[in-house]
């Protein structure tokens, strides 16, 4: 059974690219979060705020990106994305989409 995601492209305060996320991702749905990442090309700010779950397939799509991506990270997801390593490559902001 799929996991609900919900993708939502836009633009940020600062004119980038900003794709919105808000459910859970995991490995039912990270073909459609990979597809979003590679439909925007150059920076990409990925507000992560509404997630409520990630596992490490879903990591794994960030890896692939992770040169050209800002995150906002809910306070939940913080500490995955520490562990993981993720947040060494990535900018990682707390809570606020302003902030990308």
């Amino acid at each position: 059974m799929t996991t609900p995601l919900t993708l939502t492209p836009g633009v940020g305060p600062d004119g980038a690219a900003l794709l919105t996320v808000a459910g859970e991702i995991d490995m039912s749905n990270t073909g459609a979060l990979a597809a979003a990442l590679d439909r925007t090309p150059g920076p990409l700010v990925l507000d992560l705020t509404s997630v409520d779950y990630l596992d490490s397939a879903g990591l794994s799509v960030l890896f692939d990106h992770a040169e050209r991506i800002t995150l906002i990270a809910n306070p939940l997801l913080t500490p995955v994305l520490t562990v993981s390593g993720l947040a060494g490559l990535a900018t990682v902001h707390d809570g606020d989409p302003g902030l990308g």
